[in-house]
């Protein structure tokens, strides 16, 4: 085995240190911006891979092992699509890419985080609180964000006001934000199959098992005018409706 460095090292140190300043600032070159469901994405994730980490692992063997849940070892079942979405992903690692990043579309601000070995996980559930510590970021918020229809000196101020938001709650206890459950969880199979196939149309390489068959060829999707899954900001839809 080679002896280098951790791609993550720099953000297990911050993660098992509470550095919760420092994973904000990582999950801001991620996401683009700060805002504050990015920084509970951030608060939540790192509070989970340390309770798995601290609580499980002196559980089963009387002692922690003292470093953080690789990405390979955890899984995050997320149940909704916004800015607390890439703040788990940047925190924990799990992402679509690496098979470790489940979503279940129910519109929620919460995320499970699950050992892949045994299941145990610990979901924290976001609690609608937010805006009644911050009464002035409410009607900011509708006009900027809702109705589209802010001044250009509405939408700076929301900027900055959003912004120092995102610091704060960084520092409120994180008991006044989630409504954390553990738990143990089965995790649903999510091994891929990797089998490739060409599609007789257009040539291109696809998944053979999303190959349609049609009039004795083997077509894609989109050859074969067939309807997929949509994954986006809204969530997940049908396309075409």
């Amino acid at each position: 085995m080679h002896e280098h460095a951790s791609p993550r090292q720099a953000l297990e140190q911050m993660i098992r240190s509470g550095d919760l300043e420092g994973l904000l600032h990582q999950a801001e070159a991620f996401h683009g911006h700060r805002c504050p469901f990015l920084a509970l994405g951030v608060k939540a994730g790192q509070y989970a891979l340390n309770y798995l980490q601290d609580h499980h692992h002196e559980h089963e063997h009387g002692h922690s092992h003292g470093h953080s849940h690789a990405p390979e070892e955890v899984v995050a079942v997320l149940e909704g699509i916004n800015c607390f979405t890439d703040g788990i992903q940047a925190v924990t690692g799990c992402t679509l890419g690496n098979n470790g990043l489940i979503v279940k579309d129910l519109g929620k601000t919460a995320v499970t985080v699950a050992r892949k070995r045994d299941g145990a996980a610990v979901r924290p559930d976001f609690r609608e609180g937010m805006f009644a510590r911050y009464p002035a970021a409410g009607p900011l918020f509708e006009k900027v964000m809702v109705q589209r229809q802010a001044t250009a000196e509405e939408r700076h101020r929301f900027q900055h006001l959003w912004e120092a938001i995102a610091r704060r709650e960084l520092e409120v206890p994180l008991e006044e934000q989630f409504v954390v459950a553990k738990q143990t969880i089965r995790l649903p199979d999510t091994a891929r199959k990797m089998e490739t196939a060409v599609c007789s149309r257009c040539g291109e390489g696809v998944l053979a098992a999303k190959v349609k068959a049609q009039d004795g060829q083997n077509l894609c999707l989109a050859c074969a005018g067939e309807g997929y899954y949509l994954l986006s900001g809204r969530g997940i839809d049908s396309f075409p409706k």
